[in-house]
């Protein structure tokens, strides 16, 4: 079976729900549905307009689609994480950027990984909630979210950290995940990152980076990330690079073949990018 329409109609319809109604569904609704994850499923398909009783292709994609890719997650397995116990701050502003703390509310909807692709040709989103509301740090540019700590970007950026080693450069400073997570990590000698955000980073040094019980391995580089690659790719002897300097898809594919490109200046090194996965789909 040709599953190619239904994964683009199914991304479409979570494209839509996620950018305008991702809190649609509420305790009430969820409860009097059955309070399981197959009632988030059904709730879900609802609100994206299928008729799962008389359409044929819409029970497929409810079947198919709804259903497995919906995760009921744990929001206590996420505040156990050690970045959460550790990092602690307040709202600050600088320039366009501001440090602040922001919750996801009970059964409001969320990207929890790259999409699963299955050997039968279906690729499924990840699509998360937690029956509970959950704290969560970001970073905001001129009011919208630019770098959060949602499942996902911790989902994703894991098996990154575990592949670090050495002497590790990672492009796009963020929130320090990556490098508060690498630094922790007794193979790894250092952490440079690089930014080209004078505000992100004076952000970062000033409340987050001396919460970090192993700062010291963290050297922090202003610069723009492909200048950097260009200059220091063969000259300096780093193990791994991860690059993250992309907000979602929309904007990550150009960045991402670009940054591959400099593989080729020192292609025995080991490098990883992130959601990689996710920006493959849109090549």
């Amino acid at each position: 079976m040709d599953y190619s329409e239904y994964n683009a109609r199914v991304f479409e319809c979570m494209s839509l729900y996620l950018n305008s109604a991702p809190r649609f569904i509420n305790e009430t609704l969820y409860k009097n549905t059955g309070g399981d994850k197959l009632a988030f499923s059904a709730l879900l398909a609802a609100v994206c307009m299928l008729d799962t009783v008389n359409d044929a292709d819409d029970k497929i994609l409810y079947r198919k689609y709804f259903i497995p890719m919906v995760h009921k997650l744990d929001a206590s397995e996420f505040e156990a994480d050690e970045y959460y116990k550790t990092v602690k701050y307040e709202d600050k502003s600088l320039g366009k950027w501001k440090l602040t703390n922001l919750t996801c509310q009970p059964y409001e909807a969320f990207v929890c990984g790259d999409p699963d692709i299955l050997p039968d040709g279906r690729i499924l989103p990840r699509i998360g909630y937690f029956e509970r509301g959950f704290k969560y740090p970001a970073i905001l540019e001129d009011g919208r979210e630019w770098m959060t700590l949602l499942p996902n970007e911790i989902i994703t950026t894991k098996p990154h950290i575990e592949k670090a080693r050495g002497n590790v450069l990672t492009f796009g400073l963020g929130l320090g995940y990556f490098a508060f997570h690498s630094a922790n990590k007794s193979n790894v000698s250092s952490v440079t990152v690089v930014d080209r955000d004078e505000n992100v980073i004076k952000l970062f040094c000033d409340n987050i980076l001396p919460l970090f019980p192993n700062k010291e391995k963290i050297k922090i580089v202003c610069a723009d990330a492909f200048e950097y690659a260009e200059k220091h790719y063969k000259t300096d002897g780093y193990d791994f690079v991860f690059t993250d300097i992309w907000h979602d898809p929309s904007d990550g594919v150009g960045l991402y073949l670009k940054m591959k490109e400099y593989e080729k200046l020192c292609p025995k090194r080991e490098y990883g990018y992130w959601i990689e996965d996710t920006l493959k789909l849109y090549i």
